[in-house]
């Protein structure tokens, strides 16, 4: 059978409550279009939101957010229905990059590097089997790694994003957090969007009311007097055509990675979130699908790993599987990988459209603000949530000694100096401790197994 050929299922229309549409299945056409305008729409807010915060263009992004997602869907068969979004594995190590004076090119060499070690993952687990990612990156590692993640960055909103609009960082975070958890289905599935279209229109509103606000200028690197809504850059762009903006750092926004050891180690720790997600992504359709999709984890990390690779070479964003596109996919129960292709199809368009990149470049810095402060916080406690869906039981030294010493390490900045020009530190540092600590203690694991039945505590995993 062609991979092309999808089984129109419940005569194309809308299936019954409980009704599964699998992802070799859909419903008519005009309906699947307009599935695939969901999935659009979920992954639209964080997919632009991080190439900004990692300083690349998010025009770009989109445009190749729509060409992974048809690579993905092509190398796993179209058995696994995923929308390739823009990563946030990656954005803590980017901001340590810039730090340390990296440029675009060498943010997107190191990514580039991270996804071809990905792939690689995923052809070792292709023929070796999905259990040894268990064996290697157990949820006590991952769960740290992940958290490292997350939590580096509290200092990128405090430092770069809030100082430039408190007040709109403030009310912007506070209407996502209602959002999220006040408004139906799938309305707080996009609460990121909402929020997004909800900071822009208050700083327009703000302009009109305060004038203009004096604050920190992370382009001037000075405290500079501004509009919170600058759309001069739009009038100017055209409708159609290929992103060609000048990023900040005056890269040229479609560029030729460069490559860096230290900058690629900075990023590594990426990857082990992004096999995470993507092993996640697979046991949660296979879950909500009743399909076995095991043979399918190795070729979802290759497909990730090489829609990185290919994105970055253009230099273009890191990707991975989104959440959001799960939960409308668990809202609908439609899991038609040819709505998949008609979101791809959309974002490409929306991609080659260089004034809808000048709006998103517009983007208020109080509003990402109140955008990051979830989002960072957030990605640090899905960390925490692989501890506990996995009852990790920290009631164990294995777990809790080592892990607890590359935390600390990795959050709180700690520096190992090798040599005159070399060190280690941040998420790298942190991820190595994590990784070693655990691996040359875990045979004790069973023997310093505490006495549940003695103390009470819930049973181990």
């Amino acid at each position: 059978m062609s991979m092309f050929k999808w089984d129109v299922v419940h005569g194309g229309s809308t299936p019954p409550p409980g009704e599964v549409v699998g992802p070799h299945q859909r419903l008519s056409w005009p309906r699947t279009i307009g599935l695939g305008a969901q999935h659009v729409v979920a992954m639209f807010g964080a997919t632009f939101v991080f190439p900004i915060i990692m300083g690349l263009d998010a025009n770009l992004a989109i445009l190749f957010s729509g060409i992974c997602t048809i690579l993905f869907l092509l190398v796993v068969k179209n058995a696994v229905p995923s929308y390739l979004g823009t990563s946030a594995s990656f954005v803590a190590g980017v901001v340590a990059i810039r730090a340390q004076g990296g440029d675009s090119a060498d943010v997107t060499g190191a990514i580039m590097v991270a996804g071809i070690v990905l792939l690689l993952v995923g052809v070792l687990v292709h023929f070796a089997g999905a259990g040894m990612i268990q064996k290697v990156f157990p949820p006590v590692v991952t769960g740290a790694v992940v958290m490292l993640i997350g939590f580096n960055l509290a200092p990128v909103v405090a430092q770069v994003y809030w100082p430039q609009d408190q007040w709109i960082a403030l009310i912007t975070a506070t209407f996502v957090v209602i959002a999220a958890v006040m408004l139906p289905g799938f309305w707080a599935r996009i609460a990121i969007f909402l929020g997004l279209v909800f900071g822009y229109a208050l700083s327009w509103v703000f302009d009109g009311i305060f004038g203009q606000i004096t604050s920190f200028s992370p382009v001037a690197q000075d405290v500079t007097t501004h509009d919170r809504l600058d759309m001069s850059g739009v009038s100017g762009a055209d409708w159609i055509g290929l992103p060609n903006s000048t990023l900040a750092d005056g890269v040229s926004a479609v560029h030729a990675p460069s490559f860096s050891l230290t900058f690629i180690l900075l990023v590594l720790p990426g990857v082990i979130a992004l096999i995470a997600e993507n092993t996640g992504h697979v046991k949660a359709v296979a879950e909500m699908t009743g399909n076995d999709l095991d043979p399918y984890v190795g070729r979802a990390l290759a497909a990730d790993g090489a829609a990185t690779a290919l994105a970055s070479a253009f230099g273009g964003s890191p990707t991975t599987t989104y959440a959001e596109n799960i939960g409308v996919m668990a809202a609908t129960r439609v899991y038609s990988t040819a709505a998949y292709y008609v979101a791809a199809v959309v974002a490409i368009l929306l991609g080659l459209c260089p004034k809808f990149g000048a709006v998103i470049n517009a983007t208020p810095g109080g509003v990402l603000g109140g955008i990051t402060i979830i989002l960072y916080g957030m990605i640090g406690l899905i960390g925490a949530k692989i501890w506990v869906d996995n009852r990790v039981d920290f009631g164990n030294p294995v777990n809790l000694v080592g892990i607890a010493a590359g935390l600390i390490a990795g959050i709180g900045g700690v520096t190992l100096t090798i040599g005159d020009d070399f060190s280690l530190s941040g998420i790298a540092l942190g991820t190595i401790l994590v990784l070693v600590y655990f691996h040359i203690v875990k045979g004790r694991a069973k023997e310093m197994e505490p006495d549940h039945n003695a103390t009470g505590a819930s049973e181990r995993p």
